[in-house]
């Protein structure tokens, strides 16, 4: 008997993998894991899986057969083994063409050039000379690996470049300079691409990051003028356009203090930025990724309040801390119309545990709210005590 639906793989056990589940099942469409260990987030919630390394190919052979589809909770997949995919008839949304401009800064930041893209000033530097030439202050970034402020530095003199020439010449990968943007703040455009060429623009919004983590989103940005997001929404369609993006694309921007956009770094794939759509737009980024890359028509990214507030939830220093559970006592009573997700994880300092997300017509209410919910659940408030 012929299965129900398409059955779709995804590469990686995390809590994007994880948020998929959710909008799968109401689709009535099968996911496939690859989870990277036993009982990870995404494998507390997906019964078909199986544990395996994402960059050895008879792995990825496996854990796709039979499937139509295949995509990915991370873009740390080998390219190569992408090619090899496809060339077996799976579909590989995003393609590996396009996901090499998520996976490497550099290719992103010479395809960004060609597209004429908005972008800071950088280049490919390989010693000290050449940082300095370049100019101090910058900002240093490995080209592959990456990711929440991991591998990425602030230089202001020559004695601050050892450690990231070290890094990349370890790893095998280039260095790239950037540099250091007196931006206002950082924004998020995503839009979500099928293979067909149709595309839906999410509402753009503005981002706080506390040492490379995202740490809260707002939905739509604050006083951002009109033109400017729509430049935004514009820029971010072209990209997912011209580099062939099959799913959620999100382009990270700094809004500099002159009034331009500069475009930062882009993921192909549900993204932090993205998760107040959970709750706060018609169609989720999780739904739009699925329908997307299953090629189904794509659902509405319209808000269904004019404000929305995701706070990460970050694992505690704090000893007393508990289950995270603990916490929903207090926030639910305190705040009904609150939304809280968690992720499964097992707690550390400074780890995504999950999300809280409050929406309403009040952006302050909606901001105290969420910033309340997501420090009881750290712990800061003093719940282990409840």
């Amino acid at each position: 008997m012929p299965e129900p639906a398409p059955r779709l793989a995804v590469i990686g056990g995390g809590q994007l993998a994880r948020m998929m589940a959710q909008p799968a099942i109401a689709l009535g469409l099968p996911l496939r894991l690859l989870a990277e260990a036993e009982g990870v987030s995404a494998a507390q919630v997906i019964p078909d899986q199986m544990v395996g390394d994402y960059t050895d190919l008879p792995t990825l052979r496996e854990v796709t057969a039979g499937c139509a589809v295949v995509t990915f909770d991370h873009e740390h997949v080998p390219t190569q083994h992408l090619h090899a995919l496809a060339e077996a008839g799976v579909a590989v949304r995003p393609g590996p063409e396009a996901l090499v401009h998520a996976q490497d800064k550099v290719v992103m930041r010479e395809a960004m050039a060609l597209l004429d893209a908005p972008q800071p000033r950088w280049a490919v530097v390989a010693s000290v000379a050449d940082v300095e030439a370049f100019g101090f202050p910058c900002v240093l970034k490995v080209s592959r690996g990456g990711y929440d402020g991991r591998g990425v530095w602030v230089v202001r003199e020559p004695a601050d470049v050892a450690e990231p020439l070290a890094t990349a010449q370890d790893r095998g990968v280039r260095l790239l300079a950037e540099e250091l943007v007196d931006f206002r703040r950082e924004l998020s455009a995503l839009v979500a691409r099928a293979p067909s060429g149709q595309a839906a623009s999410y509402p753009v919004v503005a981002t706080t990051q506390v040492d490379g983590i995202c740490h809260e989103v707002v939905a739509p940005a604050p006083d951002l003028d009109p033109a400017l997001a729509g430049d935004a929404q514009e820029l971010a369609l072209a990209v997912a356009g011209k580099l062939g993006v099959t799913g959620i694309l999100a382009v990270e921007l700094f809004e500099t203090r002159d009034g331009r956009i500069l475009v930062n770094e882009l993921a192909m794939r549900p993204h932090n930025t993205g998760h107040w759509s959970q709750d706060g737009a018609v169609t989720s980024q999780f739904e739009n990724h699925l329908r997307a890359v299953m090629d189904l028509p794509l659902g509405s990214p319209a808000p269904r309040a004019p404000w929305t507030v995701m706070v990460n939830i970050l694992g505690s220093d704090n000893p007393d801390v508990g289950r995270l559970y603990d916490g929903y006592p207090h926030a639910m009573a305190r705040d009904p119309r609150l939304r809280v997700h968690l992720y499964g994880k097992e707690l550390r300092p400074g780890r995504k545990v999950g999300h809280v997300n409050a929406y309403g017509d009040d952006l302050e209410d909606c901001l105290e709210r969420a910033r309340h919910a997501a420090a009881w659940f750290r712990g800061d408030l003093g719940n282990e005590s409840e």
